[in-house]
Protein backbone atom coordinates (compact mmCIF):
# COMPACT_ATOMS: atom_id res chain seq x y z
CA UNK A 1 0.00 0.00 0.00
CA UNK A 2 2.88 2.34 0.82
CA UNK A 3 4.35 2.17 -2.70
CA UNK A 4 0.97 2.97 -4.25
CA UNK A 5 0.59 6.05 -2.02
CA UNK A 6 4.16 7.13 -2.77
CA UNK A 7 3.54 6.80 -6.54
CA UNK A 8 0.26 8.73 -6.25
CA UNK A 9 2.06 11.57 -4.45
CA UNK A 10 4.74 11.64 -7.17
CA UNK A 11 2.07 11.59 -9.89
CA UNK A 12 0.29 14.56 -8.28
CA UNK A 13 3.55 16.49 -7.93
CA UNK A 14 4.59 16.00 -11.58
CA UNK A 15 1.07 16.82 -12.78
CA UNK A 16 1.13 20.09 -10.80
CA UNK A 17 4.46 20.84 -12.46
CA UNK A 18 2.91 20.17 -15.90
CA UNK A 19 0.20 22.73 -15.03
CA UNK A 20 2.89 25.28 -14.17
CA UNK A 21 4.70 24.46 -17.43
CA UNK A 22 1.44 25.08 -19.36
CA UNK A 23 1.72 28.74 -18.31
CA UNK A 24 4.53 29.07 -20.91
CA UNK A 25 2.00 28.60 -23.72
CA UNK A 26 1.04 31.67 -25.76
CA UNK A 27 -2.27 30.03 -26.72
CA UNK A 28 -5.35 31.90 -25.52
CA UNK A 29 -8.09 29.26 -25.91
CA UNK A 30 -6.34 26.50 -23.97
CA UNK A 31 -2.94 26.18 -22.31
CA UNK A 32 -1.60 22.62 -22.07
CA UNK A 33 1.62 21.44 -20.46
CA UNK A 34 3.41 18.07 -20.58
CA UNK A 35 6.36 16.47 -18.77
CA UNK A 36 8.07 13.22 -19.70
CA UNK A 37 9.52 11.45 -16.65
CA UNK A 38 11.76 8.40 -16.54
CA UNK A 39 13.49 7.00 -13.44
CA UNK A 40 12.24 10.00 -11.42
CA UNK A 41 13.96 12.42 -13.82
CA UNK A 42 12.24 14.88 -16.14
CA UNK A 43 13.66 13.95 -19.55
CA UNK A 44 11.52 16.30 -21.63
CA UNK A 45 8.83 18.95 -21.42
CA UNK A 46 6.43 20.65 -23.75
CA UNK A 47 3.50 23.00 -24.03
CA UNK A 48 1.14 23.75 -26.87
CA UNK A 49 2.27 26.38 -29.33
CA UNK A 50 3.52 27.17 -32.80
CA UNK A 51 6.63 25.49 -34.28
CA UNK A 52 10.08 26.98 -33.57
CA UNK A 53 10.68 30.17 -35.51
CA UNK A 54 6.97 30.93 -36.02
CA UNK A 55 5.14 33.86 -34.44
CA UNK A 56 3.83 33.06 -30.95
CA UNK A 57 0.17 33.41 -31.94
CA UNK A 58 -1.93 30.23 -31.74
CA UNK A 59 -5.31 31.55 -32.87
CA UNK A 60 -6.46 33.17 -36.11
CA UNK A 61 -8.57 36.35 -36.34
CA UNK A 62 -11.74 34.31 -35.71
CA UNK A 63 -10.27 32.93 -32.48
CA UNK A 64 -9.80 29.41 -33.86
CA UNK A 65 -6.60 27.47 -33.25
CA UNK A 66 -4.26 27.55 -36.26
CA UNK A 67 -3.83 24.13 -37.89
CA UNK A 68 -0.05 24.06 -37.39
CA UNK A 69 -0.12 24.56 -33.61
CA UNK A 70 1.66 21.67 -31.90
CA UNK A 71 0.14 19.93 -28.91
CA UNK A 72 2.12 19.77 -25.65
CA UNK A 73 2.61 16.00 -25.96
CA UNK A 74 3.96 16.30 -29.52
CA UNK A 75 6.37 19.02 -28.39
CA UNK A 76 7.64 16.91 -25.47
CA UNK A 77 8.05 13.79 -27.64
CA UNK A 78 9.83 15.62 -30.49
CA UNK A 79 12.07 17.38 -27.97
CA UNK A 80 13.19 14.08 -26.41
CA UNK A 81 13.84 12.74 -29.92
CA UNK A 82 16.45 15.49 -30.39
CA UNK A 83 18.16 14.63 -27.10
CA UNK A 84 20.23 11.64 -25.97
CA UNK A 85 17.33 10.39 -23.82
CA UNK A 86 14.86 7.65 -24.70
CA UNK A 87 11.17 7.91 -23.89
CA UNK A 88 10.87 4.11 -23.87
CA UNK A 89 9.19 3.06 -20.62
CA UNK A 90 8.59 6.64 -19.45
CA UNK A 91 5.54 8.34 -17.95
CA UNK A 92 3.86 11.32 -19.61
CA UNK A 93 2.17 13.88 -17.35
CA UNK A 94 -0.16 16.12 -19.32
CA UNK A 95 -2.74 18.66 -18.21
CA UNK A 96 -5.33 17.56 -20.79
CA UNK A 97 -6.18 14.08 -22.06
CA UNK A 98 -4.35 13.31 -25.33
CA UNK A 99 -6.12 13.47 -28.68
CA UNK A 100 -5.92 10.52 -31.08
CA UNK A 101 -2.98 12.04 -33.02
CA UNK A 102 -0.95 12.48 -29.82
CA UNK A 103 -2.01 9.00 -28.65
CA UNK A 104 -0.38 7.55 -31.79
CA UNK A 105 2.85 9.42 -31.02
CA UNK A 106 2.72 8.26 -27.38
CA UNK A 107 2.37 4.62 -28.47
CA UNK A 108 5.23 4.90 -30.98
CA UNK A 109 7.47 6.66 -28.41
CA UNK A 110 7.22 3.66 -26.05
CA UNK A 111 5.59 5.66 -23.25
CA UNK A 112 4.07 3.22 -20.74
CA UNK A 113 1.98 5.49 -18.47
CA UNK A 114 -0.06 8.63 -19.15
CA UNK A 115 -1.35 10.72 -16.24
CA UNK A 116 -3.70 13.61 -17.08
CA UNK A 117 -5.94 15.98 -15.13
CA UNK A 118 -8.48 17.53 -17.53
CA UNK A 119 -10.71 15.38 -19.73
CA UNK A 120 -11.02 16.53 -23.33
CA UNK A 121 -14.44 16.17 -24.98
CA UNK A 122 -13.19 13.38 -27.27
CA UNK A 123 -11.92 10.20 -25.66
CA UNK A 124 -10.68 8.31 -28.74
CA UNK A 125 -7.06 9.02 -27.74
CA UNK A 126 -7.60 7.44 -24.31
CA UNK A 127 -9.25 4.39 -25.88
CA UNK A 128 -6.39 3.93 -28.36
CA UNK A 129 -3.72 4.14 -25.63
CA UNK A 130 -5.58 1.58 -23.51
CA UNK A 131 -5.72 -0.74 -26.55
CA UNK A 132 -1.91 -0.44 -26.68
CA UNK A 133 -1.70 -1.51 -22.99
CA UNK A 134 -0.62 1.92 -21.80
CA UNK A 135 -1.66 2.68 -18.24
CA UNK A 136 -3.93 5.75 -18.48
CA UNK A 137 -4.85 7.57 -15.27
CA UNK A 138 -7.24 10.50 -14.87
CA UNK A 139 -6.05 12.34 -11.76
CA UNK A 140 -8.18 15.18 -10.47
CA UNK A 141 -5.80 17.51 -8.62
CA UNK A 142 -8.65 19.04 -6.59
CA UNK A 143 -9.30 15.70 -4.86
CA UNK A 144 -7.26 14.62 -1.81
CA UNK A 145 -4.77 17.45 -1.89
Amino acid sequence: MYNHEKQLNLDRRYLRMAHIWAENSYCVRRKVGALLVKDKMIISDGYNGTPSGFENVCENDEGLTKPYVLHAEANAISKVARSNNSSDGSTLYVTSSPCIECAKLIIQAGIKRVIFSDKYRLEDGIELMKRADIEVVHLNLEDNE
